[in-house]
């Protein structure tokens, strides 16, 4: 027996939900809608912490960086869905932010047993990916212990990357080999030991607080849109001109040609509309001021 585990807040039965093997469903329910109801009020407490991460990200990013998040199970999962978001929402390169997860890709469907006890296999699996030193590795693990993600960890800072550490636990290995430590502890889980609740809750908004937060600073919002979305189906389409139209209160027909002539590219569009010059000039624009809408728009570039 562990007693190592045995010790840490994310292995202990909640005395809240000790009888809840006998409780109708709706019962069952308000408990753990209970539990759930803490976890925004736990995280907001580490908002300067979790803003120190997204800062490293922003400048890892300035750089030509990538953002790796690494983890096993739930938490490996949780990265890999951040990480596939992006290029939708914000139009980054598959390669800018990655997920990497124990077992590799089959292990997002199926359980792989004994892939997280690897140091060397984390390690390696980054080394694949072609680690740098001006990229920033994620490590992700309730336990804050995980060997795959442990061994990521090292073998980033080993080559000067920064390295943050999301735990569900105080204290844990991650915090020694971590240049920003986020411990998001949530407590006993209402089933003992079943991270997928409050703690991959905990981490699913941390981790959506990092990216989204960076994509802002970089300058991939205008307002409170997603401007530089990748309107790849009808859906999109749709959003990226209701968009136009919220940011500038042009007329339909305007905003179907602004949209035509830029291509699509909801930034470029915004500006010929709100500056009213030229695709090719908004373009410039654009350019000049590091794709941030509002520079655009104020100045001639």
């Amino acid at each position: 027996m562990n007693h190592t585990l045995n010790s840490l807040v994310t292995e202990q039965p909640n005395p809240q939900t000790d009888d809840m093997d006998q409780l109708p469903s709706g019962e069952i329910m308000e408990l753990i809608n209970r539990e759930d109801r803490r976890i925004a009020e736990l995280i907001q407490p580490l908002i300067p912490v979790i803003a120190q991460a997204a800062d490293h990200i922003v400048t890892s990013f300035q750089s030509g960086g990538r953002l790796f998040y690494v983890g096993a199970g739930t938490s490996g999962r949780l990265g890999i869905l951040d990480a596939s978001e992006c290029p939708p929402t914000y139009g980054t390169p598959p390669s800018m932010v990655q997920g990497i997860i124990a077992g590799g890709f089959r292990a997002v469907k199926d359980p792989v047993e004994g892939a997280e006890d690897s140091e060397e296999a984390g390690g390696m699996d980054l080394k694949q990916h072609g680690l740098r030193a001006n990229d920033v590795v994620v490590g992700i693990a309730a336990s804050g212990r995980t060997p795959y993600v442990l061994g990521a960890m090292n073998y980033a800072r080993q080559l000067g990357a920064v390295v943050i550490g999301l735990s569900n636990n105080a204290g844990t290995p991650m915090r020694a080999i971590s240049d920003v430590s986020i411990e998001a502890v949530m407590g006993p889980e209402v089933v003992m030991g079943s991270t997928r609740m409050k703690a991959g809750t905990a981490q699913k908004m941390i981790l959506n607080m990092l990216t989204t937060t960076a994509m802002i600073r970089l300058g991939k919002v205008y307002r409170n849109f997603m401007v530089d979305l990748n309107p790849s189906n009808e859906k999109l389409v749709h959003r990226a001109k209701r968009m136009i139209q919220l940011a500038t209160g042009a007329q339909e027909n305007e905003i179907e040609q602004a949209f035509t002539a830029a291509n699509g590219h909801v930034k470029t569009a915004i500006v010929m509309l709100m500056a009213d010059v030229d695709a090719d000039e908004a373009g410039r624009r654009l350019e000049n001021a590091d794709g941030f809408v509002r520079h655009a728009i104020a100045g001639s570039g």
